[in-house]
């Protein structure tokens, strides 16, 4: 299950008539206890419920621990794991902070809390069997202490293919495969190049001929729906029209992360509402 928005809490300003909520594993050990300030009501006692609930439910380990996956919203890009427990999740929940518990410090620790690359959590989801979730956010920077994008950079087959080399090879899904593809033509163009260029590296260099070929394919798209073609035909125009405007992106210095960035936060808009907001 999800935690919404909703069930997430924060310390009021004013405390006030406010009643103190420590979770069970820090009254129980009385090392970094989570206090959480909440105005008294009965919405909020009910809250309070929800919450102890909510990790009541979740199958920890014999030490009191589960898996906790960091995941990049918008790349789907899985940056880090580590453990968590009541605190660490009642502290991540409360917070927003991707928060986890070291085992070899005995202590929670937060994800940024000495780079400041914080992971900012957006929803929390936990698996069907309730014994391990996923902090879903976005990163203030890089997530490995290497200075890498994620903790994941390592591709086996390219190890067992070829012991020698070390790579960073970011694990990359199909979408950011492309984007990298396009990017490794682009840096291509400043060195000479022997024969012909490649269909990429000539849309990159005239801007004429790509705006005219995202045209043509956004009109082939089109009569997809308009001629009512198959499923395959209309999946391939739309490919055709993603790569062409990933290239565009490229030449304008534009990842496709801030793209989807700007889609995550129209969700919460009606499209009235979003047109208003361009025009102000």
């Amino acid at each position: 299950m999800a935690v919404s928005n909703s069930y997430c809490f924060r310390p009021p300003k004013v405390i006030s008539r406010c009643t103190l909520f420590k979770s069970s594993y820090a009254l129980n050990n009385g090392c970094h206890n989570v206090v959480c300030f909440i105005k008294r009501s009965d919405r909020q006692v009910n809250l309070e419920e929800k919450v102890g609930l909510l990790l009541d439910n979740i199958k920890w380990d014999d030490k009191g621990l589960t898996v906790a996956i960091a995941q990049n919203i918008d790349t789907g890009a899985v940056l880090m794991q580590g453990f968590t427990n009541r605190d660490a999740l009642l502290t991540t929940i409360s917070s927003r902070k991707a928060t986890f518990y070291s085992r070899s410090r005995s202590a929670l620790w937060t994800k940024g809390e000495t780079s400041m690359n914080f992971i900012n959590v957006s929803d929390i989801f936990l698996d069907c069997d309730r014994d391990s979730i996923i902090y879903l956010g976005k990163p203030d920077g890089p997530t490995c202490h290497t200075g890498s994008e994620t903790c994941y950079y390592t591709s086996v087959y390219d190890v067992l293919n070829n012991p020698q080399v070390e790579e960073n090879k970011l694990a990359l899904t199909t979408l950011y495969s492309l984007e990298s593809t396009i990017s490794q033509r682009k840096n291509e163009i400043s060195f000479s190049q022997n024969g012909k260029p490649s269909w990429t590296k000539r849309l990159l260099l005239d801007e004429k001929l790509l705006c005219s070929k995202i045209r043509e394919e956004a009109d082939e798209l089109c009569r997809t729906l308009e001629e009512n073609e198959d499923k395959l035909r209309t999946s391939s125009e739309a490919a055709d029209l993603l790569y062409h405007a990933m290239v565009l992106l490229a030449n304008r210095g534009v990842k496709v992360e801030e793209v989807l960035q700007i889609l995550r936060q129209r969700f919460s808009q009606s499209g009235i509402e979003e047109k208003r907001s361009r025009k102000s």
